[in-house]
């Protein structure tokens, strides 16, 4: 979280304009020396938060436009308002796509620094593992992945249930059919994905859809992108509902994505993109995961399989972007799931 002097100097910095650091250090009141406001102002720079213009002597400070997407917020405290209370961003945003995604990264140095070791390390265990060892592993984590991926969207099997299914098709006692569909979907979308590891490469609003038809096989859900309206439950955003700008937000978006050289960034904004357009009538947020994991697997990267997010704080994060178009929060838990995949697995 940002520090308190941090905060009032980018509320200075945001109600009164571009300033120099003289004009920070002499129109707010911190007991802080000027040599230190510098070093302040280097560090949330680096945070993307602020950003320079000019040179020298005619340096001035202004809010970067990535601040409202990375901004800390505090995801408790923002809840303890209703959802009539809330003020929201309730259309979609075109421009977090065509003005501040597809100029900045959403990732910060040491940010991608840590990722960036925690894959060295995953290179290096995997080097040591048999063919056969990896695909252990790989199987383990797609057992994770499907479980918690389905308990998101209201899956009731358990995991030790959920192996049971995967593994020797038992289906658990007192579960629906459609439950278990949606299990044994997932896995199929995974082996499909390890089986053609770079067919998400490029990515395209085809190749997405087909991923999405594979997850919602025999589940009674609409194939291809939604002709009409949808609803989100918790929230009052509202997505897209003419069939061209869904349509052009998703292929804006794989454009982006395919413009990204960075891997992380790349799945990170498959992750949560997808999800704010909600292309179909259901089964995105499914879509995501298992389309973000494929760009990792196609760059022989270590997959995630979510299994310590808590599904309600899953959807929290997810609709803080939907509502505010910040993604703070999903990033952080983006970084500790990598870390996790690359400690637990492999």
């Amino acid at each position: 979280m940002l520090m308190t002097r941090e905060y009032d100097i980018i509320e200075f910095i945001k109600t009164k304009g571009e300033l120099s650091s003289k004009e920070i250090f002499d129109g707010i009141s911190l007991p802080v020396s000027y040599a230190t406001l510098k070093r302040i102002l280097t560090n949330l720079i680096s945070k993307n938060f602020i950003e320079i213009k000019g040179r020298g002597k005619g340096t001035k400070y202004l809010i970067s436009p990535m601040y409202e997407l990375i901004q800390p917020i505090d995801v408790q405290k923002y809840y303890e308002k209703e959802i009539d209370e809330r003020e929201i961003k309730q259309e979609f945003n075109f421009q977090i796509i065509t003005d501040v995604l597809n100029n900045h990264s959403v990732f910060t140095a040491s940010e991608l620094m840590k990722l960036k070791e925690l894959q060295k390390k995953y290179t290096k265990n995997i080097s040591h593992l048999t063919e056969n060892e990896y695909r252990k592993e790989l199987e383990r984590l797609a057992i994770d992945l499907s479980w918690k991926s389905s308990q998101i969207e209201g899956n009731t099997y358990s995991l030790l249930e959920t192996e049971r299914l995967l593994k020797e098709k038992e289906t658990a006692a007192g579960k629906t059919k459609e439950e278990a569909i949606m299990l044994l979907n997932h896995k199929d979308a995974l082996d499909f994905i390890i089986a053609n590891p770079n067919y998400l490469n490029p990515i395209s609003i085809s190749k997405i859809e087909d991923i999405h038809s594979i997850l919602i096989k025999e589940l009674n859900i609409d194939r291809n992108l939604r002709k009409r309206r949808v609803g989100i439950s918790g929230t009052n955003y509202r997505p897209l509902d003419n069939e061209f700008q869904i349509s052009e937000a998703l292929n804006m978006t794989c454009e982006l994505i395919n413009s990204k050289e960075n891997i992380f960034e790349k799945t990170l904004l498959a992750l949560t993109l997808i999800s704010y357009i909600q292309p179909f009538m259901d089964g995105n947020k499914r879509t995501a995961r298992i389309v973000s994991n494929a760009i990792l697997i196609s760059e022989n990267h270590c997959p995630l399989s979510f299994r310590t997010v808590d599904s309600v704080d899953y959807k929290k994060t997810m609709l803080l972007f939907y509502e505010q178009n910040n993604i703070s929060n999903f990033k952080r838990m983006f970084i500790d799931q990598f870390e996790f995949a690359v400690n637990t697995y492999f």
